[in-house]
């Protein structure tokens, strides 16, 4: 990622985090690092080839500082390692080995009564068969934060929980910020959600039921299986990058109106149950939820089609994301830089 230069604090302990999670993400065969800082760069490598991954570190320095020489062994080093991952093969393995992030953009009502609890419902069968799942988006539990906290395995997780969605309102209120327009914002208000109370009830809902066993900042990886919250930027881009940094391979991505980011390193399945944009986005998205709200399909169905694909998608198949050679990934800021 670029501009790593002058962080402090905590921005400086996401950056690297995030950029260690890239790297040892189970998605990444290898890694090519370039850069400026070489000590930086040096203890970098170091934690990615400790997931096992092969990693080329080239510094400006060992360049005569000459950007175009870096890219040229850029290319070719990368080259090598491209072709040497090739002689990977895919094997069987069971479905406990998925961790699923969830995530929702550009809502509206289908959203929260569909395309979401659909979401619920695989992230319970992928934690009900061993596997992890994580949920962000902090400021879209408020309102609902009660209902999370239900939900927590302990009385320290649900207080953190609520402690984590009242300091973002906290902090929206001392920069006279109105929720109303900025989270709901205008396409989600013109869309029929009036409130961030009325869009968080339908967000958690992608959470599905099963107990919450651990509140995750962002980028850090669970150690263990289950159903987690992560305390992150309810933006898309900053989200889906927490997730992939903390170590998910795939993510489920539902959407009112259409929204079109996807992460760069883990396929993002785009689905929603808004019978316009279903046949609108036909590119965009990989999952038409839209027979649910019309009556045509029951929503215990749908859950099992979505699992379908996510099992063909974890697979090989490819998302319309992939396919079109989208996506990015986004470290959040936090404070001043030196």
């Amino acid at each position: 990622m670029p501009f790593g230069g002058g962080l402090l604090g905590n921005d400086r302990k996401v950056h690297l985090r995030s950029l260690a999670g890239f790297g040892k993400n189970p998605n990444v065969g290898a890694v090519v690092l370039l850069g400026s800082d070489a000590p930086r760069m040096a203890a970098l490598a170091d934690g990615i080839r400790s997931a096992g991954k092969p990693v080329t570190s080239i510094c400006l320095d060992d360049c005569s500082h000459d950007s175009l020489q870096l890219s040229s062994r850029a290319i070719t080093e990368g080259a090598s390692l491209h072709r040497e991952i090739s002689r990977q093969r895919r094997r069987k393995i069971p479905l406990a080995k998925l961790f699923v992030g969830t995530e929702c953009g550009r809502s509206d009502p289908s959203s929260g009564l569909i395309a979401n609890p659909i979401i619920g419902r695989v992230v319970d069968t992928i934690v009900d068969l061993g596997g992890r799942a994580v949920f962000g988006e902090t400021l879209e539990w408020l309102g609902a934060e009660h209902l999370l906290k239900r939900r927590a395995a302990s009385a320290e997780i649900g207080n953190r929980i609520c402690e984590a969605v009242h300091r973002r309102e906290r902090l929206a209120v001392s920069h006279g910020i109105s929720l109303t327009g900025n989270n709901p914002n205008p396409t989600n208000v013109a869309a029929g959600l009036s409130t961030i109370e009325e869009k968080s009830l339908g967000a958690v809902t992608k959470s599905g039921t099963t107990p919450i066993i651990g509140v995750l900042e962002p980028g850090q990886r669970p150690v263990e299986a289950g159903l987690f919250a992560m305390d992150a930027p309810s933006f898309s881009p900053e989200s889906l990058s927490g997730f992939v940094a903390a170590g998910s391979q795939i993510l489920l991505f539902s959407t009112g109106v259409g929204n079109s980011y996807v992460s760069a390193l883990a396929p993002t399945i785009k689905l929603s149950a808004n019978p316009e944009a279903a046949s609108r986005l036909i590119h965009q998205l990989d999952f038409d939820a839209s027979g649910v709200l019309e009556g045509n399909l029951p929503i215990e169905q749908a859950s099992k089609n979505l699992l379908d694909l996510l099992v063909e998608t974890a697979s090989g198949s490819l998302t319309w994301g992939e396919v079109l050679g989208e996506g990015d990934e986004v470290v959040s800021r936090y404070g001043e830089a030196l």
